[in-house]
């Protein structure tokens, strides 16, 4: 269980299963193939950010201020840090609504102490203790897998769907489209892996198998994240779906399981929500503080002691402090989950596109860049992103007019 791993772990958050679970209920089983589609897409982004990270020994906010200068970066900066800071107050909403679901406490009074938590777990643990208790938490996952069994799905409809892609441009499936494939690929996914690989777990020099196991945990984090993205999916529209029920939030899918499936089913979707959070809110906001921290040239990382990176830790906690405020006041932040979803969708490719030029500078990754055959595929990702962003603006301008 490498970095690589890790995040792709951290990328099925709670935004990832409220997404899963609204589109499935809007669309049953149609964009099931949208969500395996993400599995290769993710393993070619994570792959070069590996590759990155080992080779210029940097994280990519750093290597693209380095590269392109400060209003670039700047660019990366606000695309990152704007979806993060709402995913991570939705996240932490889902989470505690996760507990409420399985304890019977009203979520409300969860929400402070699991923040308080997460912000000890980072303030006090190194970065091995973090990254060691979130790989033990990671087959916690497979709780999604069991629900959409329990779900009972019509396995030939799903089969079919799964394999044979369709798409129209009915709105609906557009921003389904778009939302499964923003949430897969948000930047805070490949920034942390370049952020693992280059700052948290530096290397002196890439050892010779280095670069294949990189590859080989790229490809175990994309099979893994879009199975279980495709679980929850289908979790969601065997059930809603089927019975024609609206969902606004994973909470409603986790609900809806347990009168449409057997109690079992919900309890199970609600474990994995809870885990989804715990495992993807710490890789959130110390991305979140190192994006920063680069873009300053602030001392940081999770294995620096508090004193010496002040700067660093506040913008670590200050997100937390900002979504237990909001939950405190009751504004209703799940409901901007595929808000927050479409929203990434739409500036991922601007990570994505930055990404691929750093990789391919010869001096940024030391006379060893990413093959043109990898960039060709980065690219061809890119494309399809930000094209099915482009549809779901053109289709939007479409329904006003």
């Amino acid at each position: 269980m490498g970095p690589e791993l890790v995040s792709g772990a951290a990328d099925n958050d709670p935004t990832n299963v409220g997404t899963a679970a609204v589109v499935g209920a809007q669309t049953g089983y149609q964009l099931s193939w949208a969500a395996l589609l993400t599995g290769p897409m993710l393993y070619v982004i994570l792959d070069i950010a590996a590759q990155v990270g080992l080779r210029a020994r940097s994280d990519l906010q750093a290597l693209v201020l380095r590269r392109f200068g400060r209003r670039v970066a700047g660019l990366l900066l606000i695309s990152v840090v704007s979806v993060n800071v709402v995913t991570i107050a939705a996240d932490l909403q889902a989470g505690a609504a996760g507990v409420g679901l399985l304890t019977g406490i009203n979520p409300q009074w969860l929400v402070l102490p699991l923040g308080a938590a997460l912000a000890c777990l980072l303030l006090i643990g190194q970065y091995r203790h973090v990254a060691g208790l979130l790989r033990w938490l990671i087959p916690g996952f497979l709780a999604f897998a069991a629900a959409a069994v329990l779900a009972r799905p019509h396995w030939p409809s799903l089969i079919e769907s799964s394999f044979v892609p369709t798409l129209s441009l009915h709105r609906a499936v557009l921003t389904g489209a778009v939302a499964l494939t923003g949430t897969t690929l948000t930047s805070y996914v490949f920034v942390w892996e370049t952020v693992q690989r280059g700052i948290e777990e530096p290397a002196r020099h890439v050892p010779r198998d280095g670069l294949a196991r990189a590859r080989a945990g790229a490809a175990a984090a994309a099979v893994f994240t879009a199975a279980i993205l495709w679980s929850m999916l289908v979790a969601s529209a065997a059930t809603l779906g089927r019975h024609h029920e609206p969902a606004r939030s994973a909470q409603d899918a986790a609900r809806a399981l347990r009168p449409l499936a057997g109690p079992l089913a919900g309890d199970v979707f609600a474990a994995g929500l809870v885990v989804s959070a715990v495992v993807a809110l710490p890789v959130l906001v110390a991305s979140t503080a190192h994006v920063v921290g680069a873009h300053f040239d602030w001392q940081r990382g999770l294995s620096q002691p508090v004193g010496r990176a002040r700067r660093f830790y506040a913008v670590l906690v200050a997100p937390l402090v900002l979504a237990v405020a909001a939950s405190l006041a009751g504004i209703p932040v799940l409901a901007t989950l595929v808000s927050a979803s479409v929203l990434g969708g739409l500036a991922s490719p601007v990570g994505i596109v930055l990404l691929l030029l750093v990789a391919r500078d010869r001096q940024v990754m030391r006379g060893m860049p990413v093959s043109r055959s990898l960039a060709a595929a980065g690219w061809a990702v890119a494309v399809v992103v930000g094209g099915l962003g482009l549809l779901l603006v053109l289709a939007a301008a479409v329904s006003v007019a």
